[in-house]
């Protein structure tokens, strides 16, 4: 008859063309270690023939009550997240917990306001949520509050109901600043990861640098400054420079103006290793020598910290610990338990070659 839509194929035509249970036609889709290796494919051919696309996510869903995934939500695009090493040290041992039970990871990437869009969140197809380093008030959190998702965080934001593990983030700026303190130096210049401020990346006053939306940013800068000012360091002397993003191409351009400055610091307080690594790179473009003219610390102790040259003194934090206790959460949480009381890591300070006496 003219004009009738034609009904789209299902699981049941597919079964019924290739002679089989329905159960083995998902199995396919949903088990495939249960099928052998020839069925499989004869069942992806058939469904492929009658223009059959696989289970409906979402009825699925509704059927089991469960959709398998977790939503990994984070702060910032792809490229730039994973120019960071300590994220994807913690990704990779959180995705080690949870692929253990079956579960698989959906990472959503977030843009201008700190975390992934709103309505991405409304709309993806998981049980449970996990916040890395998400800006504080990110749009992406009223969705999952909307939702009544379970929620993890790492690091931050602190968000009421939910589970969540952190470091002590202003306990590790206060050896870093110390260490260089007791060094005698007395001249020092911060490098801050974004806050977020408008316009991104440039220097920073201090209240608008303790404004970032960002709490482990808040929470390092005032370590930092918390110790200088105890030894007789004022604020006002230590310039602060935002970064646009924590890559070490655009941290150059803020670790070049804080080299600038008259007088030159002495030290470097970064906030990252990517950024301490920046600082390294145009020290040596500058002709400094490191530790000899300026002294670099960083913080988290990636790989690459005990590659540089020289080696990077900076705050350990155990990222693999961190990401198999966000799994754990993860998985409680998935088996209905009450969120615990937010799990604190320790931090140390490493001291390599990278941090020296001041000069002079």
């Amino acid at each position: 008859m003219s004009g009738t839509r034609r009904r789209n194929p299902t699981l049941d035509d597919v079964a019924a063309a290739v002679g089989v249970s329905r159960a083995t036609i998902s199995n396919a889709y949903n088990r495939p270690d249960q099928l052998s290796a020839p069925l499989r494919r004869e069942i992806l051919r058939v469904a492929k023939r009658l223009g059959y696309a696989g289970p409906n996510p979402t009825a699925r869903s509704l059927a089991t009550r469960r959709s398998g995934p977790i939503a990994f939500m984070l702060d910032t695009g792809l490229s730039a997240a994973f120019s960071d090493p300590a994220l994807s040290i913690t990704l990779d041992a959180l995705a080690a917990q949870v692929d253990a039970e079956g579960h698989a990871l959906l990472l959503l990437p977030g843009g201008d306001d700190g975390g992934p869009r709103a309505e991405r969140v409304l709309t993806a197809q998981a049980d449970l949520a996990v916040a890395y380093s998400l800006a504080d008030g990110a749009p992406a959190l009223r969705a999952i509050r909307d939702r009544a998702l379970p929620l993890v965080v790492i690091d931050q934001p602190v968000v009421p109901g939910s589970a969540r593990v952190g470091i002590d983030d202003r306990g590790g700026a206060v050896a870093a600043a110390r260490h260089l303190l007791d060094l005698g130096h007395r001249r020092f210049g911060i490098l801050s990861a974004q806050c977020l401020s408008e316009p991104r990346g440039g220097p920073l006053t201090l209240p608008e640098a303790m404004r970032s939306r960002f709490r482990d940013n808040r929470e390092r800068l005032a370590g930092y400054l918390e110790t200088l000012t105890a030894a007789g360091v004022p604020e006002t002397d230590v310039p602060i420079w935002e970064t646009s993003g924590l890559s070490r191409e655009k941290a150059m351009a803020g670790a070049g103006a804080l080299l600038g400055a008259r007088p030159r610091p002495t030290a470097m307080l970064c906030m990252s290793d990517e950024l301490a690594l920046a600082a390294l790179a145009v020290a040596r473009e500058r002709g400094l020598s490191v530790p000899a003219d300026l002294s670099v610390a960083g913080f988290d102790d990636t790989p690459p910290a005990s590659w540089s040259e020289p080696a990077l003194t900076t705050v350990r934090q155990d990222l693999i610990g961190k990401g198999r206790t966000a799994g754990r959460l993860c998985l409680d949480l998935l088996a209905g338990s009450p969120p615990p009381a937010p799990v604190v890591l320790d931090v140390e300070l490493v001291v390599r070659r990278s941090t020296g006496p001041a000069p002079g």
